[in-house]
């Protein structure tokens, strides 16, 4: 741990994990641990690198920034940061806020085609009939021969269609805000979700929270959907009306398979835990054995950066003017 500046100027790093199980950190900054204890482990007006906790609540994340008064970067590890956003017009001008773009791609990814695979070969009924003792074999569609469609094609969108390429399926299509051209084919725009929709026999939604996506898959978006088509949510809840999506999956028109929610965490009176053709799982997308290394790298990376006055990579915002949080 580099030793504390004679002159006090600022020059402390808050990790949620401890500093020294992150090999190869810069020398010549402050590392402390903090990961949302009561206490906090040094001034935070000596804190200029803050790495918000982990799958913290948001009242906890923002807390020490009102007292962060030399902050120059808030680094997230998650890949949204709409919980940070509301505070940014308040942190020390220039403060720049990073997202974690990459770090949950193959966790993210593993776990879109297990909801998808579970969603279409029907292992939900199959736990519970292993439950019950009773042998219940049904003929089931596979993922095989099937159009997806991918709405979001960031890092974890592209690593979902890297998961996606050894099964055969008829076509993957990718959507994103802006066309572009990869290496794999077209990016269609946004615009051209209307036209794309009815085609696809699984929709899987990776796409960041923005007041663009709020609310995005609703009652039209849902009606475009083909009859039987599986609806995957691996990005916020908040993307899907859930009050648009209950009577389609009521119907058994359409299913779902949802690692996030709106509302979260959902309570157990809730009507989608009981709907028909929906599996859920935790908001689980990230939280696994890959977690941990990935976030280390990130750290080290982008703190190595900082000491050498270096720009930072996944800068996402720049705060623009001071205020109390």
């Amino acid at each position: 741990m580099a030793t504390a500046d004679p002159h006090g100027s600022p020059h402390d790093v808050w990790l949620p994990i401890p500093p020294e199980e992150i090999d190869g950190l810069p020398t010549g900054l402050n590392y402390v641990h903090w990961d949302a204890g009561p206490e906090y482990p040094a001034d935070p007006a000596r804190c200029v690198f803050y790495a918000v906790p982990y799958m913290k609540d948001e009242a906890t994340s923002l807390r020490p920034l009102a007292r962060m008064s030399g902050l120059r970067v808030v680094q997230t590890l998650t890949a949204g940061v709409e919980h940070i956003l509301p505070a940014l017009d308040r942190l020390p001008p220039g403060t720049r806020l990073c997202n974690a773009r990459g770090l949950h791609d193959a966790s993210t990814a593993e776990l879109a085609l297990t909801l998808i695979l579970a969603a279409l070969r029907g292992v939900p009924g199959f736990v519970r009939a292993q439950d019950a003792g009773e042998w219940r074999p049904e003929f089931r569609p596979a993922l095989a021969d099937k159009s997806v469609l991918i709405v979001g094609y960031g890092s974890i969108g592209s690593a979902i269609e890297d998961r996606l390429t050894p099964f055969e399926c008829a076509r993957v299509t990718r959507l994103a805000r802006t066309a572009r051209e990869t290496v794999r084919g077209p990016v269609h725009p946004l615009s051209a979700l209307d036209e794309l929709l009815p085609e696809a026999d699984v929709v899987v939604l990776a796409t960041p929270l923005t007041e663009d996506t709020r609310g995005l898959v609703g009652r039209g978006f849902l009606a475009r959907m083909k009859d039987g088509a599986l609806l995957v949510n691996v990005a916020r809840g908040k993307v899907v009306d859930t009050a648009a999506l209950l009577p389609e999956v009521a119907s058994g028109r359409l299913r779902a398979a949802l690692d996030v929610t709106d509302p979260e965490p959902l309570p157990a009176e809730h009507p989608l835990w009981r709907a028909p053709g929906v599996l859920i799982t935790p908001h689980v997308g990230g939280p696994s054995s890959a977690f941990l290394p990935r976030a280390k790298r990130l750290l080290r990376d982008q703190l190595t950066l900082f000491a050498a006055g270096r720009p930072l990579r996944n800068t996402v915002a720049t705060a623009e003017r001071n205020g109390p949080v």
